[in-house]
């Protein structure tokens, strides 16, 4: 599998962005991997277009019919700002390994409450894999949001359609 961008790419970024790799982290084509994995799982399935290469295409990009500023980005592109989400997410990862996947929980599923007179509810504990309760905002348990790759990738992404309609209500 291959990440987006090359290694040169990659290291010509993060040197100018000052970033620095930490002492013992992954190969940067590791690191790009891991990167663009996570941007394909967390925006994949919200960028606009589809897949050029249909479902056995092994990222997300490049795309067909996807327009950005009024401009259809070719079927054959990986757009900068998708490359440098990867990088940013490639730098998370190896700066804080692991924090770039998360782990599902039961936590907060109703099994059963009860308002007296009416409704029961209880809700299932959930613990995490080494037995402590369930934080949702743990980095074990949360994929986390990184403002700056939403922003590089917003452009790139389909918004959800608001609820609107008109409801008519008539008598006989």
């Amino acid at each position: 599998m291959a990440g987006y961008g090359g290694d040169s790419a990659i290291a010509a970024w993060m040197e100018a962005n000052g970033y620095s790799l930490p002492e013992g982290a992954p190969s940067l084509a590791v690191l790009r991997q891991r990167g663009s994995v996570y941007i394909d799982a967390t925006y994949g399935p919200r960028f606009k277009g589809q897949a050029t290469g249909g479902y056995a295409q092994e990222r997300a990009w490049p795309r067909t019919g996807a327009v950005v500023g009024g401009s259809t980005i070719p079927d054959d592109v990986v757009p900068v700002a998708v490359e440098h989400a990867s990088y940013r997410a490639a730098y998370q990862e190896a700066i804080a390994p692991g924090s770039l996947t998360s782990i599902g929980s039961a936590a907060g599923v109703v099994k059963r409450e009860r308002v007296e007179g009416a409704v029961e509810m209880e809700y299932f504990e959930a613990k995490q894999q080494d037995g402590q309760p369930y934080d949702p905002l743990a980095p074990s348990t949360a994929t986390p949001t990184i403002a700056e790759i939403d922003g590089m990738l917003a452009p790139y992404l389909v918004l959800p359609m608001a609820g609107l309609g008109v409801w008519s209500v008539g008598c006989g």
